[in-house]
């Protein structure tokens, strides 16, 4: 019986990989974030009518804070203001009692979604972590002046965002962005938009 020509290498290992069961070599699934990473994860996207109702019950809590503070020279709720922003750094409104109340109660009551890039309103959270922090570090070292003038700051820009829809700490993440100084892969959505804007 005559034979025909023996199959080429390549051609072997093309037979080999065109059997009839391709789903045999499906990719394995990438491996998801660890337990940690699950606990401090930061919603994206974010609802922005959540977001500005947070920045509205902020703005509510500082000015009674402010006022409170002014008359009778409290500093505990420049405390607790604090711990609310390090809590929205940490895992979003996962832990913030605010943020709860805005994603679960408020947000709800103002209309469909609106969904926005996270990592800018996180960048936002960060900055008013840092800003409440520093009156809080004021009101420690008994300068109270500067404890009431970063919490009348914290006021205005949580306003702009909560009555006007500006984030300033989101058009500050997106300048840093422009200028290199943030990974266009930590949002590249974010990315996209700041160099159309840039145009």
């Amino acid at each position: 019986m005559t034979q025909g020509p023996a199959p080429s290498r390549a051609e072997s290992v093309d037979t080999l990989f065109a059997g009839p069961e391709p789903a045999l070599f499906i990719e394995a699934p990438s491996a998801g974030p660890g337990a940690l990473g699950r606990a401090f994860a930061f919603p994206n996207p974010v609802n922005e009518y959540a977001a500005r109702s947070t920045a509205g019950i902020v703005v509510c809590l500082s000015t009674l804070a402010l006022v409170l503070g002014l008359a009778t020279g409290a500093a505990w709720p420049l405390w607790a203001i604090a711990l609310g922003f390090w809590l929205r750094v940490a895992g979003g409104p996962r832990y913030s009692p605010a943020g709860r109340l805005a994603v679960h109660v408020i947000a709800p009551r103002l209309g469909p979604a609106k969904l926005v890039a996270g990592p800018p309103k996180r960048f936002a959270q960060g900055i008013g972590a840092v800003v409440s922090s520093t009156a809080v570090a004021f009101a420690a070292a008994g300068l109270p002046a500067g404890a009431w003038i970063a919490l009348a700051v914290l006021i205005v820009a949580a306003s702009l965002e909560a009555f006007a829809g500006f984030c300033l700490g989101c058009w500050i993440f997106g300048r840093l962005q422009l200028a290199g100084l943030v990974p266009a892969s930590v949002c590249e959505a974010c990315s996209d938009i700041a160099q159309r804007r840039s145009r």
